[in-house]
């Protein structure tokens, strides 16, 4: 552990870790939301903020590195056919930006030459997503 990491931000990290845990669980597998999800967004962006400023905290086991639990079992696994993307919590215009040039990076790698990238941004419904495909003008 860096020296210059006070005893009370460690304490901090890994309370902020064991809370998201908690609530994630909560959510993922009672399906019970305990939390607002303004409120755990909150406490998601404070430890993302601690690991960004001393790195050397970042764990495998750190909710910022990992997806939260396990989906109820009525769900299925599938595999879509283009990448679904995330903002990864965007709380201003800079986490944004980040994101699209995280999108850039990644289109360049992929032999794209000067991507200009247009986004669709609605309001978040945590836990959801719908990915609608059509062929041929038709709901597949």
């Amino acid at each position: 552990m860096d020296e210059r990491v006070s005893k009370d931000t460690i304490n901090r990290l890994n309370k902020l870790k064991e809370a998201i845990e908690k609530y994630r669980y909560d959510y993922h597998v009672l399906n019970k939301a305990t939390i607002s999800e303004s409120a755990l967004d909150s406490l998601k962006h404070e430890l993302v903020e601690i690991e960004t400023k001393y790195p050397q905290l970042i764990t495998p086991d750190s909710p910022s590195q990992r997806v939260a639990g396990e989906p109820l079992p009525e769900f299925k696994k599938i595999t879509h056919k283009v990448p679904q993307w995330s903002f990864n919590d965007a709380f201003s215009k800079e986490d944004m930006v980040e994101f699209d040039a995280r999108v850039k990076r990644f289109l360049i790698q992929s032999g794209i030459e000067n991507p200009n990238p247009s986004y669709v941004c609605e309001h978040k419904i945590d836990g959801l997503k719908v990915v609608l495909e059509y062929k041929n003008g038709l709901l597949f």
